[in-house]
């Protein structure tokens, strides 16, 4: 069906523009949520959008819609939307190019799973953390899979098919008078999730941070655990993006070659590894997927961009125009990050430290400077190579560029988490105030 609506679609612009990109996708998704220990919301649905965008005269418009009666409309009306934009030369879209084959991105178990399975997921684990002796305060549960499709006049036409899973928990203990919370999630392109191991974990997080003590205020080795890394690593990484780089918004403005980050570290934007979250043939465009070293051994080695920001600074795309959705245009946006260490440190060959699960506020960091002053929580300390007691709530304090110059990962499980996929980091010399 998306193959005739591509090609009605086609027959309707293709004489009224100078060049035509079209992009359909069609998903079924489920989605559940509950508050505390009872289901508050169930949803399953399937929706097929299209999106429209056109070159004309060194403009570009562009329209969406998930109406099929409308289809005429917005191509059309795609057209009509380029009067409301400036001349650009710098407008394109993907040439045709041969494109590589992606592994384990769809389960076929998600044709046949329904509803009341999902349910049954959610509940096990909900009964989980009750049997843990843990409140639940919140939980969820998605599925979602699909198919996209995207045509353009260069001779573009790439299918793209895939499946995604997620499993969150949030929890409380409440224990002589003191109170814990813990939060964690699991996502898979396949039905592999362990809702009842997640239950577990997030249950024994939350008794392992009752009776806290203080902290000394000092600068400490900090182990940053996978939500606090990607907490910090998301200011980061906002530095690659092509356009901040442009505009004069990325402190890594003319360092390229030069050393940002430990030798031990390399970076790679990889949009075809192995059952990824964020693998597909082509980004959001229809560029050809592939591989881009961020950084290599320490060194910055490239910046991310989607055609029209390459094509600004004379340089190729990195097929990172990335679409949330046929709701918007395609922007910047990573895949899936590999952080990948030549050495791992060992949890044991810390003397004294920190540890903390996740930050809070890491969204008020400065994404110019790298300047950041976050929460810890679920922090611990490190004593002679062993977790210790838990922490009181502590402040971290510091510059993500200059504590990236030292990073090493931390022997530990390799997990993706949203575009990241990494060990759990341990940063030097961090600012730990205690409260």
């Amino acid at each position: 069906m998306i193959y005739e609506i591509s090609e009605d679609v086609k027959r309707i612009i293709e004489n009224k523009c100078d060049a035509y990109e079209i992009f359909i996708d069609e998903t079924k998704t489920i989605e559940l949520d509950s508050l505390k220990e009872e289901l508050n919301f169930a949803k399953e649905e399937i929706e097929l959008g299209l999106a429209v965008r056109v070159l004309k005269d060194n403009k570009q418009g562009f329209a969406f819609t998930s109406n099929l009666d409308k289809i005429a409309e917005t191509g059309l009306k795609a057209i009509e939307n380029t009067k409301l934009t400036k001349v650009d030369e710098n407008y394109a879209f993907a040439e045709a190019e041969k494109v590589k084959d992606v592994k384990k991105v769809y389960d076929n178990k998600f044709d046949n799973l329904s509803l009341d399975e999902s349910v049954e997921l959610l509940k096990s684990s909900i009964d989980t953390v009750i049997d843990s002796g843990c409140e639940v305060t919140g939980s969820g549960f998605s599925a979602s899979g699909g198919r996209s499709l995207i045509v353009n006049s260069n001779g573009v036409s790439i299918e793209n098919r895939g499946t995604g899973f997620g499993i969150g928990l949030s929890v409380t203990l409440q224990k002589e008078g003191q109170i814990a919370t813990a939060y964690n999630s699991q996502s898979s392109r396949f039905l592999d999730l362990n809702g009842e191991k997640l239950a577990e974990e997030v249950c024994n997080l939350a008794k392992s941070s009752i009776d806290t003590k203080p902290v000394e205020t000092n600068d400490y080795d900090v182990v940053l655990d996978y939500y606090a890394a990607i907490g910090l690593l998301s200011t980061f990484l906002g530095a690659f993006d092509g356009e901040n780089v442009s505009r004069g918004r990325s402190i890594l403005k003319g360092k390229l070659g030069e050393n940002i980050t430990s030798p031990e570290l390399t970076i790679t934007d990889n949009p075809l590894v192995e059952k990824g979250m964020c693998t597909s043939k082509c980004d959001g465009e229809g560029s050809a997927s592939q591989k881009t070293d961020l950084i290599k051994e320490g060194v910055l080695n490239s910046f991310i961009y989607d055609i029209y920001t390459a094509n600004t600074e004379g340089v190729e795309t990195t097929s990172n125009g990335i679409r949330e959705s046929y709701l918007t245009a395609p922007s910047i946006s990573p895949t899936n990050l590999e952080f990948k260490f030549s050495e791992m440190k060992d949890l044991s060959e810390i003397d004294k430290g920190v540890l903390t699960t996740s930050v809070l506020g890491a969204h008020t960091a400065n994404p110019i400077s790298g300047d950041f002053s976050v929460e810890a929580s679920n922090a611990f300390k490190i004593e002679n190579g062993e977790l210790g007691e838990p922490i009181n709530k502590a402040m971290l304090s510091g510059n993500i560029f200059e504590l990236m110059k030292t990073v090493e990962g931390l022997n530990s499980e390799v997990k993706q988490y949203g575009s990241f996929i990494i060990p759990k980091l341990l940063v030097h010399n961090l600012r730990v105030v205690g409260q």
